[in-house]
């Protein structure tokens, strides 16, 4: 127990990155029928713009922003930053959800790939808290969640990069989680497992890797996505409401988990195999 209040969303003002698709786009569906306003952060600005004009429709009382960013550009994070605390001095909600994946193993990585992922999935993360809580704290019983990975519990091989940067978005969170409990400011790091998102199409390449390996590894990837992120958002805003510390989302993630924390050492190759014969089954699946 944090010792905090029940979330309220009815009223306040959200602010999501990586709302164009994915787990992102359900978690605004999902705000907007709880009752927040919403500020919108994505690259992608057509299907941004679609999903704002969704929940427009859907829900016309509430104040819908879009806002398009790379967030893996530095300076395009300040100003974003910037922007929405001049527009939005108190905020009640803060959900860093927009990420990047890279495979390839790590000398297949070019120096830039790994920089980038690590710009999107953890320092743009940390500029926009830093920029950000003062807003968040001038809004009593306010609330941050950070979405990591399953790959911020574990650290598979060819996915360097990319635990990297979700395991220091974990740390980070731990470590607001106590700093932030007594301004009233809850923290919520999510882990979600398999969830059914466009991050497989989306994914980098490492530069070294084989073009012929590509195709064939991202069918794979994708056919493991599985878990719907619809009842991924619901989880989490839930979650949100009762001031969870941490969330995992399905048994990808939760199985995983339990095998690292009982096999701190030998959890990997155990999961190995398990992640073969999925991989195996997946690629049976696939050319049927």
């Amino acid at each position: 127990m944090t010792g905090l209040t029940p979330y309220r969303f009815p009223g306040r003002t959200a602010v999501l990155t990586g709302a164009a698709s994915g787990i992102g786009e359900q978690l605004a569906h999902g705000l907007a029928a709880r009752g927040s306003d919403l500020v919108l952060v994505d690259r992608d600005a057509l299907r941004l713009d679609a999903v704002a004009e969704q929940i427009r429709a859907t829900h016309p009382e509430r104040a819908v922003e879009a806002l398009v960013a790379d967030l893996g550009d530095r300076e395009a994070v300040l100003s974003t930053a910037a922007g929405i605390r001049e527009r939005h001095p108190a905020i009640g909600l803060l959900v860093n959800n927009a990420g990047m994946a890279l495979g390839g193993r790590f000398d297949q990585l070019g120096v830039a790939q790994f920089e980038q992922v690590m710009a999107v999935n953890f320092t743009a993360p940390m500029l926009l808290i830093h920029h950000l809580l003062p807003a968040l704290t001038a809004a009593p019983g306010s609330h941050l969640v950070n979405v990591s990975s399953l790959y911020g519990l574990l650290a598979p091989p060819g996915q360097s990069a990319y635990s990297a940067s979700k395991f220091a978005l974990r740390g980070l969170s731990e470590v607001l989680r106590g700093e932030l409990l007594e301004s009233g400011v809850g923290v919520t790091t999510v882990h979600p497992g398999g969830i059914r998102t466009r991050i497989a199409e989306t994914a980098l390449i490492g530069a070294g890797v084989p073009a012929a390996d590509v195709e064939p590894q991202q069918r794979v990837f994708a056919a493991l996505l599985t878990y719907p992120p619809d009842k991924a958002a619901r989880e989490i805003l839930d979650a949100v409401e009762r001031r969870r510390a941490r969330l995992l989302i399905a048994a990808s993630a939760k199985i995983p988990d339990l095998l690292a924390r009982l096999m701190p050492v030998g959890h990997m190759r155990l999961i190995g195999r398990l992640t073969a014969a999925a991989g195996r089954r997946a690629r049976t699946a696939v050319h049927r």
